[in-house]
């Protein structure tokens, strides 16, 4: 936001107040929380904007559309942006009024319960307003680029995403049009897209935009398109492990800081829970590890209990590498070699194949294709 000396005492305040969300929605104060303190942040944006555009109501406070243009001041068109690629960038449009409750609430679990992914992702992007965009950047210390703002927002909602806004554009279900997107999906410019940001919903969206400014909200205008990353509420994933099997996952996950149900997933696709399953190609045991990488983690692979703890020793090692589960599932399948050398997912039938499959299992969206 473009703001005037006069008005950084009230900044300070919204910056504080976008700081909370996060930390309320894994509360127990649960949505409602998170809703009042938004209505409050929507309050003080507008203030600062045009005091004579902002007006209460008795459920919400509502951002008056002759402040949306002001939203977006300064992100002109044919501008360097995210990626370092120059492209048209979102419009300076005046948008229908932001609302706590059209932006958020539609995703919000019930009082009480666990915050959705999208929720959780939601507040952490809010939370970063004001961060100032640095290219490259992808954490609060380092400041943001547009995908960078993604990939950290959702990773710390447990959704791991790839590091750019082409490779992300790739990831999920495409959503027909913006009259159909939901709060937390994700809008593209450009095809391979330059920009994203995460849809708040009512025609607005949270992104970093381009040097010079901060992570903002800000009109969508006419995205490129539109994709759902997000996985479905409820139960995630679908594998039921063996009862002697189940608390070695979930120790072996605890212990290498790995994803929920990821180390399950893998032993299901590799080998259908199966400790004596042996490849055509040589892979041993549950996990379908080679013996000579089981030599090397010092594991013996026919015996499930060190061969799920070997995985996820080779999982974590690969998420490190890679910053994403897609990517270590295709490192898992075809080697480091591969994903180094297509810079994703390589073009690989059955590794593309595998890594859907896992992620399917784990209640993820299809990630290969486009």
């Amino acid at each position: 936001m473009n703001a005037i000396p006069s008005t950084l005492p009230a900044l300070t305040d919204l910056s504080n107040a976008f700081n909370q969300l996060a930390s309320q929605t894994v509360t127990s104060n649960g949505p409602s929380a998170f809703l009042q303190t938004l209505n409050q942040v929507q309050s003080t944006i507008g203030a600062i904007l045009d005091p004579k555009a902002t007006t209460t109501t008795s459920t919400s406070t509502t951002l008056g559309t002759s402040a949306a243009p002001s939203l977006a001041a300064g992100l002109s068109s044919d501008v360097p942006l995210a990626n370092g690629v120059t492209g048209s960038s979102p419009a300076s449009v005046s948008a229908p009024a932001l609302t706590a409750s059209a932006a958020i609430a539609p995703s919000a679990p019930s009082s009480g319960s666990t915050p959705s992914p999208i929720t959780q992702a939601l507040a952490n992007a809010l939370g970063e307003v004001g961060v100032p965009y640095v290219w490259g950047g992808s954490s609060p210390t380092t400041g943001f680029d547009c995908s960078g703002l993604v990939q950290w927002a959702y990773g710390q909602a447990g959704i791991d995403l790839p590091r750019v806004a082409d490779q992300q554009q790739q990831v999920g279900t495409k959503v027909a049009s913006l009259a159909q997107a939901q709060p937390g999906d994700l809008v593209f410019y450009g095809n391979p897209a330059y920009h994203v940001g995460i849809y708040l919903g009512n025609g607005y969206m949270v992104d970093a935009p381009q040097t010079g400014q901060t992570v903002q909200i800000q009109p969508v205008g006419s995205p490129t398109e539109i994709r759902n990353v997000a996985p479905t509420d409820g139960p995630v994933g679908s594998v039921a492990a063996p009862s002697n099997l189940a608390p070695v996952f979930a120790a072996a996950t605890q212990a290498y800081h790995l994803p929920q149900n990821l180390l399950a997933s893998v032993a299901t696709a590799e080998s259908g829970m199966n400790p004596s399953a042996v490849s055509s190609a040589g892979a041993e045991g549950i996990m379908q590890i080679i013996p000579q990488t089981a030599a090397s983690l010092g594991v013996n692979p026919m015996d499930p209990t060190q061969a799920i703890y070997g995985a996820a020793e080779l999982l974590s090692q690969k998420l490190a590498r890679f910053g994403s589960v897609p990517l270590a599932l295709a490192a898992y399948n075809a080697g480091d070699g591969a994903v180094e050398q297509y810079g994703g997912i390589p073009p690989y039938a059955q590794t593309q194949n595998y890594v859907n499959e896992v992620m399917g299992l784990m209640g993820g969206q299809n990630v290969t294709s486009g």
